[in-house]
């Protein structure tokens, strides 16, 4: 049994950091619950669009120039590709303006819309390479969580360079949409692995330094609004970096 001074000022002390080391682990239990559930209900909506008659309303047949056919998306396609990225701003700069109802059902709505973006995947890669992809993702997603969360290295001196080579990644994925480089697109999966793996722990140990600073300042309305939002990092770093995997190590289908 560990000994506590029988002091009245360190025993305060004592109950007071082991109270925000319980509200700490709570609330990172309710943000993982957040990132889980939120990736669950994506996998559930891009598995069901991919695999059946519904993606017919985001892809159609076109000729190409070899004499075959080719998919090429529709309108609903590009609105689904893109939606997200408005879901991700009204989260991250009307959060704090945004109910707990309000801002829990965007991030509902945010990722049932990005499982139907990622749909196209059950076009291009074999189901195998899809499920090997993911479970490399959640393995390297859960050390370097673990990692951000445990480690007594400062990382914020990290923050500035990731946020920069996102930036680039950003930059050089518009820049190929037009070169269509296999080249270029191999060197952005692989940086991208890096950043995002990076980024993972990064944003844990912001979200605990986070709350360990501020809690005593959140109401229990704002907790719950600022564990979607948290997660929604995490989130966003899981499927980025297994879409940079799947690059890297899908097997893409046979037409």
């Amino acid at each position: 049994m560990a000994f506590i001074p029988n002091t009245p000022g360190y025993q305060a002390g004592y109950a007071s950091a082991a109270a925000v080391d319980a509200g700490l682990r709570a609330y990172m239990l309710r943000v993982y619950n957040w990132m889980a559930s939120g990736l669950a209900l994506t996998g559930v909506v891009a598995t069901w669009i991919g695999n059946s008659s519904a993606i017919d309303y985001f892809y159609h047949p076109v000729a190409n120039a070899y004499g075959g056919t080719s998919l090429a998306p529709t309108g609903l396609a590009y609105l689904v590709m893109f939606a997200p990225l408005g879901f991700v701003m009204v989260l991250s700069f009307g959060i704090n303006r945004l109910s707990t109802t309000a801002a829990q059902g965007l991030f509902w709505a945010f990722c049932a819309v990005m499982g139907a973006s990622l749909a196209n995947i059950f076009l291009v890669y074999t189901g195998a390479s899809i499920a090997n992809a993911f479970f490399i993702t959640a393995g390297t997603f859960a050390a370097m969580s673990i990692y951000g969360y445990t480690t007594k290295t400062d990382l914020t001196r990290f923050g500035s360079f990731l946020m920069m080579a996102l930036f680039g990644i950003i930059i050089a994925m518009l820049v190929n949409m037009f070169l269509h480089s296999a080249a270029m697109q191999f060197a952005i999966s692989v940086i991208g692995v890096l950043v995002f793996t990076g980024l993972t722990a990064y944003d844990t140990q912001r979200i605990k330094a986070d709350f360990v600073a501020y809690s005593n300042n959140y109401s229990v309305d704002m907790a719950a609004k600022r564990s979607v939002y948290d997660a929604l990092s995490l989130y966003l770093n899981f499927i980025n970096l297994f879409l940079m995997i799947l690059r890297l190590t899908g097997n893409q289908r046979q037409n």
